[in-house]
């Protein structure tokens, strides 16, 4: 009896350490000019950077959230320099975005990068096993 008891106590308990192991990958999905979003993710990155180090978190930005991320106009500067010293946080910028608002890449904060098409970084990300958020308030 006591084998049967402990195979049927690993077997509950199984799950929960191999959940420990799991890698904690995020993507977010920001289309919004809205600044309240803006704010959100930055909030979002930073507690998930705290709370799990090791976590790897993307923000991807198309259609009309660029302003986030431009020297001149983003309201969030600080904190997203800040948040990419990082190397587990990365930002990437959809090039067909930035091409329709006549955008270049020097008007972007410093650690931003340039993805071909956000939303197939979004799929690739996706496909990949990581979460996905879209960004909305």
């Amino acid at each position: 009896m006591k084998p049967f008891l402990f195979f049927l106590l690993l077997l509950l308990l199984a799950p929960f350490a191999r959940a420990q192991n799991v890698p904690y990958n995020v993507v977010f999905d920001l289309t919004s000019k809205d600044t309240l979003d803006h704010q959100a993710v930055i909030r979002w990155l930073s507690g998930i950077s705290s709370a799990r180090p090791d976590a790897k978190l993307e923000v991807v930005l198309y259609g009309q959230s660029l302003d986030m991320v431009q020297k001149e106009k983003s309201t969030v500067a600080a904190p997203l320099l800040q948040l990419l010293q990082n190397k587990n946080v990365s930002v990437k910028v959809c090039a067909v975005a930035m091409k329709h608002h006549n955008i270049e890449a020097s008007q972007l904060l410093p650690g931003v990068s340039v993805v071909p098409d956000g939303i197939y970084e979004i799929i690739q990300r996706e496909k990949d096993g990581w979460g996905y958020i879209k960004a909305v308030h």
